[in-house]
């Protein structure tokens, strides 16, 4: 399997950090693109350099390198995630602007019938962000606000992004345990 893994600058980078640790546990083929607020909020948030975050990723392409394989059609994939995904990327997809790597790689699943999982994350939504979710949900793309469950009793922040990054790997129809399902002991 390989997909591509993007992260952008809203909150909640511990889900994409915690994604990429599963992923390369798994031993799938990441490849993994971070706008420079990304960069910002990992740091920030998670203490973590790029260098220390390109450790997670089979492969790291510069958000900057419109040459990169994941841009074009042709490189196959399985699919993306962007997780967390700032609105201002989410309104970039949703319109098809293609003005980095990131974008256009989003551009390229699309366009390409693969799986695309969005991972936004903003309180409120405006209209417009409502609007972008939906436009981008009509065409197949799955949106997934960065909300966990409570129902598996979470005691701890790592239980939290364990529930979160779970999900995502469903929509990708990737087997895990890292969370206790819906009835289940």
């Amino acid at each position: 399997m390989r997909l591509i893994v993007g992260i952008t600058g809203a909150s909640c980078t511990i889900y994409g950090v915690g994604l990429l640790q599963v992923l390369k546990q798994l031993g799938i083929e990441t490849h993994l693109v971070v706008s420079k607020m990304g960069q910002e909020v990992v740091s920030h948030e998670c203490g973590m350099a790029l260098e220390e975050l390109k450790e997670l990723a089979t492969f790291y392409h510069d958000n900057d390198n419109l040459a990169a394989p994941i841009a074009s059609g042709s490189f196959k994939t399985d699919g993306m995630i962007i997780v967390p995904c700032s609105m201002k990327t989410l309104a970039a997809v949703a319109n098809g602007l293609s003005n980095n790597l990131l974008t256009r790689a989003a551009d390229v699943v699309i366009k390409e019938r693969r799986k695309l999982v969005v991972v936004p994350r903003e309180t409120p939504l405006s209209l417009i962000h409502l609007e972008n979710m939906t436009k981008l949900a009509k065409i197949g793309v799955t949106v997934m606000p960065a909300a966990p469950g409570f129902y598996h009793q979470p005691e701890t922040i790592g239980d939290l992004v364990s529930i979160m990054v779970g999900r995502i790997l469903d929509q990708m129809d990737i087997e895990n345990n890292l969370f206790t399902r819906w009835g289940e002991e």
